[in-house]
């Protein structure tokens, strides 16, 4: 009895170890698989930084108003990220209609902005990138010129009142396959008020900044010569000795130039303002006229990315840039469930940068 006693005990024994051992190496198989599986994940990673290697040159604002700083090695799903369409890798850009905004803006961004700034006068500076816009805001106002866009790449001041010599647009109304690319001078005002300040539209293929619904839901001509979403684009910019020269492309799409003088205006007295100005701007009281010198003197720097131009805003504050468009309060993932957001996606871009530039670190401080 005793004898049987014992080897029971035994068994036992031997069969408790047997299943903890089989416990332990369990375990350990499973911690190895999650490495494993984790070390895959992050080699599956592509960054940004790897499809379009010129990162170092820019600092990263979120579509939540946060500066994600130099965005090597970086991403965000909510906003910023990579894909492949099949064909090609390719940085997205992401924003909603409403959200937290950088600086003074009362419009989301998830955009680059270049950490040095060149003057006017001393420039030899360029950006380069191909693009295509894959969603604008299903909502706003139509009335609103500003509805339906999203802003692709920039010129921006860094001085004074912090104006913007050049904003790319892309706007696409619903209903319509094809949205029109033009393009934005801002004046730099003149005097110590820069409330008059307003943009004269340029454009590119397809309409202006100008061409609005007669009523908030119906919309105008679809534009024959337009860009339909998902269509490839580029633009070159480049600011030299003083003239900024805009070139842009597109398959199956005439090449468009254009020059603007950035050291001397032509907008000096209200004579020289033009009627597309008169007709949007001087109904709200922006008709003020530009200082002699337009941005000579102040540091500039380019912006790239999707500065969305739609916002929940009403209306009756400003005809050209409160859109009236569905915001959910905020909740960004409700408003990228009904296409209340622009994407840009971006396969290629180059910069570079004159000797001249200096650091543009006074920009951040003010508007972080």
């Amino acid at each position: 009895m005793k004898k049987t006693t014992i080897s029971l005990a035994t068994a036992l024994l031997v069969i408790g170890f047997s299943l903890t051992s089989c416990k332990n190496t369990s375990k350990n198989s499973n911690a190895a698989n999650e490495e494993a599986i984790s070390e895959i994940d992050e080699e599956e990673i592509i960054y940004a930084s790897e499809v379009i290697p010129f990162f170092d040159d820019w600092k990263l604002i979120l579509g939540d108003g946060s500066n994600a700083g130099i965005a090597n090695n970086f991403e965000n799903k909510d906003f910023f990220y990579t894909t492949n369409d099949g064909k090609d890798d390719w940085v997205v850009f992401k924003a909603p209609n409403g959200g937290d905004t950088h600086g003074t803006s009362n419009n989301t961004r998830t955009e680059l902005a270049q950490i040095k700034k060149f003057y006017p006068e001393t420039a030899d500076d360029k950006l380069i990138a191909t693009l295509k816009v894959m969603n604008v805001s299903s909502t706003g106002d139509a009335r609103v010129a500003a509805t339906h866009a999203v802003v692709v790449g920039q010129i921006h001041s860094a001085d004074a009142f912090e104006n913007e010599p050049l904003k790319i647009f892309y706007k696409k109304f619903p209903g319509h396959t094809k949205g029109s690319v033009f393009w934005h001078y801002e004046i730099n005002t003149a005097g110590d008020d820069n409330a008059g300040r307003w943009d004269y539209s340029n454009a590119v293929w397809g309409n202006d900044f100008s061409v609005v619904g007669e009523t908030a839901d119906t919309y105008p001509a679809e534009p024959e010569d337009g860009i339909a979403l998902g269509e490839e684009f580029s633009y070159e910019v480049v600011v030299k000795d003083g003239i900024m020269s805009l070139k842009f492309m597109s398959d199956g799409h005439e090449t468009k130039t254009f020059t603007k003088n950035l050291l001397e205006s032509e907008y000096t007295t209200k004579a020289d303002i033009p009627e597309q100005t008169k007709k949007l701007f001087f109904p709200i009281g922006q008709d003020g006229v530009e200082r002699k010198e337009a941005y000579s003197g102040e540091g500039l720097f380019f912006k790239l990315g999707t500065y969305n131009q739609t916002n929940g805003k009403y209306p009756e504050t400003n005809m050209n840039w409160c859109s009236g468009a569905e915001t959910h309060g905020g909740d960004i993932q409700k408003q990228y469930a009904d296409g209340n957001y622009a994407e840009v996606w971006f396969k290629t871009a180059s910069i570079s940068v004159s000797d001249a530039a200096v650091s543009n670190e006074g920009y951040f401080t003010k508007n972080d």
